[in-house]
């Protein structure tokens, strides 16, 4: 197990009850689930362990899960959640299939790729976090790019396995640009967005939660900045989503569905009270060096272009509409070259989500930077 940045989770909901996680870390993945019992009606219970990956730092869009420790739904389901910051969705995705994490947070086209690359080893996604896509292409405002037909013949930038790279000959294929008239430069994650200042690049292409708050702090804010994202020009696509190994989801459908709803309450709790959720981001910080002004920014931009949409708003969170993902299922298996298309049911499982009526949103407030 990973110990860099390694959480270890245990909420109890009844002041001054313990909670003994003694024999937790014995237990075996393919173990069943402790009995459905709140932690309310025995606080004293042992929670079964869950070990789950990021997919990037802890950031403020992780609020979901920090409302869900904080707030004890974990607890409550008889979870404790041990979780560690992910480094992409390539590498969470070959961390779960490989069994170094029971769940995890990850791009489902890129898993959709793992699956057929790895028949034997698959993978589902059984909850939607970004109701769309945070793939975008930036360029600043003095670029002279003012639309998406105007990268042709451009310089662009991003590391060499970015996702919203890869999709790049589908998006350009969507806003009638030849993809082959740019030029690609391979830079590092750190260095994207002062090389995009500096100079050296007419765009980038990133996930707009990545890369808006860095650029707005090096003085190109939303107003000097040109955004293309992805799924405002033809490519509806989905955005993190929770994923397991089938296996896993077939040895403990109890403790996946369990899983699952404390989630989505957290990301039901940050919607309604963002303040509370960025709030809960920064107590669960290891090292206290969190930018809370950034983050404060980075949650915004998720709550106005991520998690909230008109379907989510219609019809809860956590979810998929089947002909939207087959559709962008379609788009993705041309983009990446695979040789065939998934149905929506094999690559999103609705069956370990709560009812329906369980998972409308509220807005108690909207942000304003």
């Amino acid at each position: 197990m990973p110990k860099l940045g390694t959480k270890f989770i245990a909420l109890a909901l009844v002041a001054g009850s313990a909670v003994y996680l003694g024999s937790c870390a014995n237990q075996t993945t393919s173990q069943p689930p402790t009995t459905a019992q709140t932690a309310v009606n025995n606080p004293n219970r042992e929670l079964r362990e869950v070990r789950f990956t990021l997919s990037w730092l802890l950031q403020a869009v992780d609020a979901p899960l920090a409302m869900a420790i904080e707030k004890g739904y974990f607890a409550e389901e008889g979870i404790a959640v041990r979780f560690d910051r992910g480094y992409g969705s390539a590498d969470s995705i070959n961390k779960i299939a490989s069994g170094v994490y029971d769940i995890g947070e990850g791009d489902m086209y890129s898993m959709m790729e793992f699956n057929q690359k790895n028949p034997n080893d698959k993978l589902v996604a059984v909850a939607i976090k970004y109701n769309r896509s945070p793939f975008a292409i930036v360029a600043l405002d003095n670029a002279g790019i003012s639309s998406p037909q105007q990268l042709e013949g451009k310089r662009l930038a991003a590391p060499a396995g970015d996702a919203a790279r890869r999709l790049w000959p589908v998006f350009a294929q969507a806003t009638g640009v030849n993809p082959d008239s740019v030029t690609w430069n391979n830079v590092e994650p750190r260095l994207r967005e002062a090389l995009l200042v500096q100079g050296e690049f007419d765009a980038i292409s990133c996930f707009n939660i990545s890369s808006l708050p860095p650029l707005n702090k090096l003085g190109y804010g939303p107003d000097r900045l040109n955004t293309f994202l992805y799924a405002d020009h033809g490519l509806d696509l989905y955005g993190n989503a929770l994923i397991v190994r089938e296996s896993f989801a077939q040895q403990n459908p109890e403790l996946v569905r369990a899983f699952v709803s404390a989630y989505l309450r957290g990301l039901q709790d940050t919607i309604r009270n963002p303040d509370e959720g960025l709030a809960a981001v920064m107590n669960l910080s290891e090292d206290g060096l969190m930018d809370q002004t950034q983050e404060r920014e980075r949650l915004q931009i998720a709550l106005d272009s991520l998690y909230v949409s008109p379907e989510v708003e219609q019809n809860g969170v956590g979810g998929v509409d089947q002909a939207r993902l087959q559709k962008t299922l379609e788009q993705v298996a041309e983009g990446f070259g695979l040789a065939q298309v998934p149905t929506a049911e094999e690559v999103f499982n609705d069956s370990f989500l709560p009812p329906q009526e369980q998972r409308a949103i509220v807005r108690i407030h909207a942000w304003q930077i």
